[in-house]
């Protein structure tokens, strides 16, 4: 299924490779603020801790959506300025520095909930095509290397963001309490400053690194050709199993009187199915090169190795999921003994959590600079199964400790995993991508990372209220196991590599 260039990319140097990751810095300065204070600014305002999964929702349903068009429409732009992939870094860059700035100004509930939609799906502008960027401009024999530079700098964006409030209370003297329904100033003034990062670090790589043109004799987008596995017919009949499918556990759960996020499931469910069946109604017209049944043949053709790494995926975000929407409750009340949000105590915790994910952020930043050369002596493979299961043992670990100071080991094996998920699996997946496709298929690729964590953010409220009796920190477990599971499934990945490239 590879298309190469025409003519062989060039291998960067150092700072080559440097200057175009280095605008993920600034994308993880929005990412990590939003995951170590969503939560505690979605409690301040007011939500229940079975209520936060359903809100947590915005980040992954905008990122289903966003990210294929996003990847569809950068592989079809080209400016002899700007190039294919940098609009879109910087258009995200100065719409997501806006949500940040109102995130934390936020007087009520259902507006915080409404700018976090605003937020992800601008973070999803710039990210999405950052991972094709890597596909555009590197050998395949550097990838690991690119996508190892990405993680990081995603390290290093995500330790100081995420100790943004606890550096600012403790060495400036910023307030870290405020009256009851308020954020309190050291949040408000951390996403100030994660605005102003992240516009910068983006604009870093848009004005420093030139894209390659397409070639002559590439094959345009759209324009190769058209090859037809299935027919109209098994198009309609997926679209309408899964309609009926959804149909069916919408009825289950109206009867049950479960919950209102588990809807979200059979929602999904009957999304995929409408997809599928409107597809095959403009395909019965022949209408094959129409963008949206081309994304919903990729998604029905994928390489072999992509499937794999999606069942990888699927067990790896839903763990991380789990870890961002409970650390903070889990926490603050396993370990600091509070769910006040008004509380000292509580706020002590909070403050501690961010410090926690600064932790696994720089342990990731550290290790994603060992891991290309992990993988050149064992496989990218060995390496990243090895890395989910520290992991996973870090998140399980958890519920056993009571001292602040020891939930530091912890994240030292989150961090590890952490390091990997954002490099291993891209790279092993750029080498089996054709050239002219790669940001429409990278954006296929993150439907396995948004899937999980709405499957998480629909079953994770229940399972806490019905399965954990109200204890958050077992939802941590949970994630733990799901992470080892992820790590034994990366065994049977089909790398097209396997993988000893030179770095």
């Amino acid at each position: 299924m590879q298309q190469p260039h025409a003519k062989p990319k060039p291998r960067l140097g150092f700072w080559q490779i440097w200057n175009l990751s280095f605008g993920f810095l600034g994308i993880q300065f929005g990412f990590a603020l939003q995951n170590a204070n969503v939560s505690r600014i979605f409690e301040t305002l007011g939500a229940r801790p079975e209520e936060i999964p359903i809100l947590w929702l915005a980040a992954p349903v905008t990122g289903l959506i966003v990210q294929p068009i996003i990847g569809f429409m950068s592989d079809r732009t080209w400016h002899p300025f700007w190039g294919r992939r940098r609009p879109f870094f910087l258009i995200g860059a100065v719409l997501a520095s806006m949500a940040l700035v109102v995130m934390p100004n936020s007087a009520v509930l259902w507006v915080a909930a409404g700018t976090l939609w605003m937020m992800d799906a601008s973070i999803n502008i710039s990210m999405e095509p950052f991972r094709a960027f890597v596909g555009d401009m590197l050998p395949e024999e550097q990838t690991t290397r690119g996508f190892a530079m990405q993680s990081f700098f995603i390290g290093i964006g995500a330790v100081v963001a995420s100790m943004l409030p606890y550096l600012l209370s403790n060495v400036l003297g910023v307030e870290n309490t405020a009256p009851e329904g308020e954020v309190p100033p050291s949040v408000k003034w951390s996403f100030y400053l994660g605005a102003l990062a992240f516009l910068l670090a983006v604009a870093w790589t848009v004005f420093t690194t030139k894209e390659y043109p397409p070639e002559e004799d590439e094959p345009k987008p759209g324009e190769e050709p058209l090859e037809i596995r299935y027919s109209p017919r098994f198009y309609a009949l997926v679209g309408i199993s899964l309609l009926a499918l959804a149909g069916v556990l919408a009825f289950v759960f109206h009867q049950r009187g479960y919950k209102q996020e588990l809807y979200v499931l059979s929602g999904i469910l009957g999304l995929f199915g409408l997809a599928y069946a409107v597809s095959s109604i403009w395909m019965s017209r022949g209408l094959y090169r129409n963008g949206f049944v081309q994304i919903v043949r990729d998604f029905q053709n994928m390489p072999r190795t992509m499937i794999d790494l999606a069942f990888v995926q699927f067990f790896s975000w839903f763990a991380l999921f789990a870890m961002w929407i409970y650390t903070t409750s889990a926490v603050t009340l396993h370990v600091f003994g509070s769910n006040d949000p008004s509380s000292k105590a509580y706020n002590e915790g909070a403050d501690w959590v961010g410090v926690c994910f600064a932790v696994y952020n720089g342990v990731a930043a550290a290790v994603a600079l060992l891991l290309p050369e992990l993988a050149k002596r064992t496989s990218r493979r060995f390496t990243h199964m090895l890395a989910l299961m520290c992991g996973g043992l870090g998140l399980v670990s958890m519920y056993f400790v009571r001292d602040p100071n020891i939930l530091l080991l912890s994240m030292v094996g989150v961090g590890i995993a952490w390091a990997s998920i954002l490099s291993i699996p891209y790279a092993m997946l750029a080498g089996c991508l054709p050239g002219n496709k790669m940001g429409y298929y990278m954006g296929i690729f993150n439907f396995f990372i948004v899937i999980p964590q709405i499957v998480a953010a629909s079953l994770l409220g229940f399972m806490v209220e019905r399965w954990f009796a109200g204890s958050t920190v077992h939802a941590l477990i949970a994630g733990g196991v799901c992470m080892g599971i992820a790590g034994l499934l990366t065994l049977r990945v089909h790398d097209r590599a396997d993988v000893r490239l030179p770095i």
